[in-house]
């Protein structure tokens, strides 16, 4: 049964790993067995490429990628082959936030988030399922949110395209399913990271919150670790178009 888990052999590609979620998920797949390509913007920011090679003894390498730049990212996933000469899992975990009343809410605000929390995830999933339904097998990890399902509260961009996440997440399952490509996403719940520190901070809108949450406390990073390994192992095999929420039971409230 363990071996199912294991991911010894595999190579993982991860957006959003150099903190939070992203971060806990790249040192998970690390320690089931696989070698890492952290797509980050800053390839000078080494502490988590450290921290993976001294703890799991896995081979872990920076590819410079500005998800604000098109071109990098669509040359990542080409790199990564290149450099280790395949591809088996992906993780979109990169994410930015912002906060404003709709009717103040900036065309620039909407374009960027948009622009890293959908057209990136898109451009990703797209160069990563080139080579993984050539090779016959592949993992893709999408990131959505709670607001996948809900509208949320000052953040209509960040609503639109974790709504759009989701749904791309079930567009490419239904299409690469039978190529043994399984594309599925993760929905975090209300976790305590830099993120969420506006909301942390607020003491009725977090109260409000946790008085919502079954599980009687914030989520951490650290809630995501089994759920990256099942998602990218043999372990969820015939798991096409999931969306597996990470939310102390917020959705079933």
């Amino acid at each position: 049964m363990v071996n199912l888990f294991q991911l010894s052999g595999k190579i993982a590609v991860v957006t959003g790993a150099t903190r939070g979620i992203g971060r806990s998920m790249a040192l998970a797949l690390a320690d089931a067995g696989a070698d890492i390509a952290l797509l980050q913007r800053n390839p000078e920011q080494t502490d988590v490429k450290e921290e993976i090679e001294a703890t799991t003894g896995r081979q872990c390498k920076i590819i410079a990628c500005d998800l604000e730049n098109p071109a990098q990212v669509k040359n990542a996933i080409p790199e990564v082959v290149a450099l280790y000469g395949r591809i088996d899992i992906l993780v979109n975990s990169a994410g930015i936030q912002r906060r404003s009343p709709s009717i103040e809410f900036t065309e620039q605000d909407w374009d960027d988030v948009l622009n890293i929390n959908l057209k990136t995830v898109w451009t990703l999933c797209q160069q990563a399922g080139r080579y993984m339904v050539r090779q016959g097998s592949g993992k893709i990890i999408n990131v959505a949110s709670l607001l996948s399902f809900q509208g949320g509260i000052t953040v209509p961009a960040y609503a639109a395209a974790k709504g759009a996440v989701a749904q791309l997440t079930k567009a490419l399952s239904n299409e690469w399913a039978k190529e043994n490509v399984n594309v599925n996403a993760i929905v975090p719940g209300y976790i305590a990271t830099d993120m969420n520190t506006a909301l942390i901070n607020d003491p009725v809108r977090s109260k409000q919150i946790l008085d919502r949450i079954p599980a009687d406390r914030w989520g951490n990073p650290e809630d995501f670790k089994g759920t990256a390994v099942f998602l990218a192992s043999e372990a969820s095999a015939y798991i096409h178009g999931h969306l597996l929420a990470v939310d102390g039971g917020w959705l079933g409230r």
